[in-house]
């Protein structure tokens, strides 16, 4: 197999994250477990899509023994890492897993990430936050590893050899209120992390000085059981909002300033310009790419900057535009694209022509107030921070969908 090459790098200090999903093909309590669906999507196929969307993770890989698994982990973005035969067995610890994937990735780069992460897709309510939180407390606080855990206030009791009731973590006299305990954790099993360095010496999980990510009482289920999968369906259909309708298109057409920054733009002494984008949207413009959604920068702007971008991606770009209707009338029939299954991101008034022209005129989160009524969709992200990952994550789930059909 062929690791990508780990393209974004976490802004803050260089830190390289790998994330890896342990996704054994085999499960005795929950018969195909890995690829049950929660919501809309496969287990394993939620998890990837989590760590995919975190702007801290470089690359989301999948260990498996099962072809099924490989396939539908793959499509959502991960790289798929096969088991020898000495690691499918489900007394396998998730510590020789990980062994696994990281001998695998420094054969082949000669060099480690800096932290791994480990991931149970059968925790189906993993936040991106969360996500981000666990990255933060190794690369950023200076903790070894890190576990998710969530609060809890039960009184604990163990059975004794005669099988009476003995207090556990509690004194059986005395019965305190909620606010007058310390507080106690649960760990999740969803995300953990940890520096490489330690966890090649220690060959475990736990080592050094642990930090702790609390997560919400919602998001910590883990599925065990078939009672499991029942609660966390019903979860889903509570916690999550109804699925966007589906951007199926063909192709993508985007603003620069707005849409790929945050319409901001830095001057120097000597005139030149700069401007702040997101590492995310460029995964996101690869993945598209790499899917064979064409991707099209169309800007008013002559600026080097909007080129250099758009070489950078790997995207066509056509810049200095004066009409954008007219131009992109012209591209459209070039490329012989039905304008009915085209999307096109805009967020300023000049955007409204060639919003009109496309099945899918979409807005970012902060584009003007006329441009978000002409939107057919409003997007979550503000331009710059974003979006354009946003708009590929949608148009790559349609494509998905088409496959599965």
């Amino acid at each position: 197999m062929t690791f990508r090459t780990l393209g974004r790098v976490t802004e803050r200090d260089g830190t390289r994250v790998l994330a890896v999903v342990p996704a054994r093909g085999g499960s005795k309590g929950v018969p195909g477990k890995n690829l049950a669906k929660v919501g809309e999507d496969p287990l394993v196929a939620r998890a990837v899509r989590a760590l995919r969307s975190s702007a801290r993770v470089d690359e989301v890989v999948v260990s498996t023994d099962s072809t099924e698994i490989g396939t539908v982990a793959k499509a959502a973005g991960a790289v798929v890492l096969p088991r020898p035969a000495e690691l499918s067995g489900d007394s396998v610890s998730s510590e020789a897993v990980l062994l696994h994937v990281l001998d695998a990735f420094e054969q082949e780069h000669g060099h480690a990430p800096d932290v791994v992460l480990m991931v149970q897709c059968t925790s189906p309510f993993i936040a991106t936050e969360t996500i981000d939180n666990v990255v933060a407390q190794v690369a950023d606080n200076g903790w070894d590893c890190a576990l998710t855990a969530v609060r809890v206030h039960e009184f604990l009791w163990q059975r004794d050899a005669e099988g009476g009731a003995v207090a556990v973590n509690h004194d059986a006299a005395v019965r305190p209120r909620r606010q007058e305990r310390a507080p106690e954790f649960r760990e999740t099993g969803a995300v953990y992390g940890m520096r490489v360095s330690g966890f090649r010496a220690a060959r475990h999980r736990f080592f050094g000085r642990i930090g702790l990510v609390e997560t919400p009482a919602e998001h910590a289920i883990e599925i065990d059981t078939p009672e499991d999968l029942a609660v966390a369906r019903l979860l889903a259909a509570t916690l999550e909002p109804p699925v966007p309708e589906l951007v199926d298109v063909d192709a993508v057409v985007t603003d620069f300033d707005g849409v790929h920054t945050d319409d901001h733009a830095l001057v120097l002494q000597d005139g030149t310009e700069g401007v702040m984008v997101s590492r995310s949207d460029g995964a996101g413009v690869a993945r598209l790419l790499a899917a064979g959604v064409p991707l099209l920068i169309l800007s008013v702007e002559q600026n080097p900057v909007v080129a250099a971008r758009a070489a950078k991606l790997g995207a066509q770009v056509l810049h200095g535009v004066g009409d954008k209707a007219a131009v992109l009338k012209t591209w459209l029939a070039e490329q012989r694209l039905d304008p009915a299954r085209v999307a096109y991101v805009g967020n300023d008034l000049r955007d409204l022509e060639a919003m009109a022209l496309v099945g899918w005129p979409i807005a970012v989160q902060d584009a003007r107030p006329e441009v978000r009524r002409a939107a057919r969709l409003v997007l979550d992200r503000p331009g710059g921070y974003g979006a354009v990952r946003e708009v590929a994550d949608l148009v790559l789930h349609a494509v998905e969908r088409r496959k599965e059909q």
